[in-house]
């Protein structure tokens, strides 16, 4: 059996470890959230085949990510716009924009596994394609 004072010693550690806590989980979310700046940027080649059977069709995608998320780059041939990066549930995610002659493409992607998993949404052509990405 624990002497009193010597209990009072690991209840007072217990209580001061647990006001600590708080404080320091955004500093490992903002760590977690760093490393994962590196994890997603870089040379991507995307897969936009139809079905999986299907002749390969790839297109290069190039994602720059600031220290504040901002995304740049490009995709399938085109200047990423509006691009945001965001990490939360254990996944780093981003959005972005491109455009060509038949207007805006939304697109949105997630790193799973070492490859990135997205879709496009192109509201002029009125399609939306299920895509993934390996690294370069």
């Amino acid at each position: 059996m624990l002497s009193g004072r010597f209990a009072a010693r690991c209840a007072a550690a217990l209580l001061a470890a647990l006001q600590v806590a708080p404080a320091v989980a955004p500093a490992l979310a903002q760590e977690e959230e760093a490393r994962s700046v590196d994890t997603i940027a870089g040379e991507w080649v995307v897969d936009l085949r139809l079905s999986l059977d299907d002749a390969p069709y790839t297109q290069p995608m190039v994602l720059v990510v600031a220290e504040d998320g901002t995304v740049t780059g490009t995709f399938y041939g085109a200047t990423i716009e509006a691009g945001k990066r965001g990490s939360a549930q254990g996944r780093t995610c981003i959005a972005f924009r491109t455009s060509d002659g038949s207007g805006p493409y939304q697109h949105a992607a997630c790193l799973v596994d070492g490859k990135i998993v997205g879709q496009s949404w192109s509201e002029g052509r009125g399609f939306v394609l299920p895509w993934t990405a390996q690294r370069k």
